[in-house]
């Protein structure tokens, strides 16, 4: 099936289920918070090397985590039984977007998915209310965090960092509690790994995901919620 690329001055996407076997639904267009937020409507996330033209995926299965199935293992109890960390929200989310771009470098031979214009497009949302970051601390000192996109009853986690063990697990366990309690419907993480995996997250097809997408279309955004909230 052939690429479909995005025209610049038209913010539609062809629907997800176009995606070619790999899960790439587009190429090119920008980052700007408009598209970002049109792509993320309809279950549509970048991700790219630096030096390629923007990809837009919808993989086939998506994997995500419902807050209400989230795992809590022994060995993480102790953490919050000690409270080892101080969690905060939306203090300082640039930082952590910095702070995953640097992790990527790290890993991977000194390149990052995250570039600048990455940057510029979630801070934008951020200013909006949409984009949100968790930063967890200790001694005064950010030692991991997280950021991604709410809409509606969805999250959309993007990354995540930890310069401690356990602290970015550590901040996502309290966010997928504080996101259940608000009656959140879903965490989106993209594409599998262990570590979410041992968190509760699991594999839906795309047509679920859609459904559920369409559904979150008629939720309203309240975004009061994240104003000045402490997870703990």
């Amino acid at each position: 099936m052939p690429i479909y690329w995005l025209n610049q001055d038209s913010l539609e996407f062809p629907p997800p289920y176009l995606a070619n076997e790999d899960g790439i639904v587009a190429v090119g267009g920008d980052l700007s918070a408009e598209r970002l937020i049109v792509a993320y409507e309809n279950g549509i996330f970048p991700w790219f090397n630096p030096d390629d033209p923007i990809i837009w995926w919808s993989p086939d299965p998506r994997f995500v985590l419902f807050p209400k199935e989230i795992k809590i293992a022994k060995s993480m109890r102790s953490y919050f039984n000690q409270k080892k960390f101080e969690v905060s929200v939306n203090t300082c989310f640039e930082e952590v977007m910095r702070q995953c771009q640097e992790i990527g470098r790290k890993g991977q031979g000194g390149g990052t998915w995250i570039t600048e214009s990455m940057i510029d497009g979630y801070c934008k949302l951020h200013t909006m209310g949409m984009a949100h970051s968790v930063e967890v601390w200790k001694e005064g000192k950010l030692v991991g965090g997280l950021y991604g996109v709410a809409l509606g009853k969805v999250f959309y986690g993007e990354s995540m960092f930890a310069h401690e063990s356990n602290a970015s697990k550590y901040g996502f366990i309290l966010l997928a509690k504080k996101l259940e309690e608000w009656g959140f419907w879903m965490i989106d993480c993209q594409q599998a790994t262990k570590h979410l995996e041992s968190l509760g997250g699991r594999g839906i097809s795309r047509n679920e995901f859609i459904e559920l997408l369409e559904k979150n279309r008629a939720e309203e955004d309240d975004l009061v919620l994240w104003e000045e909230v402490i997870l703990q």
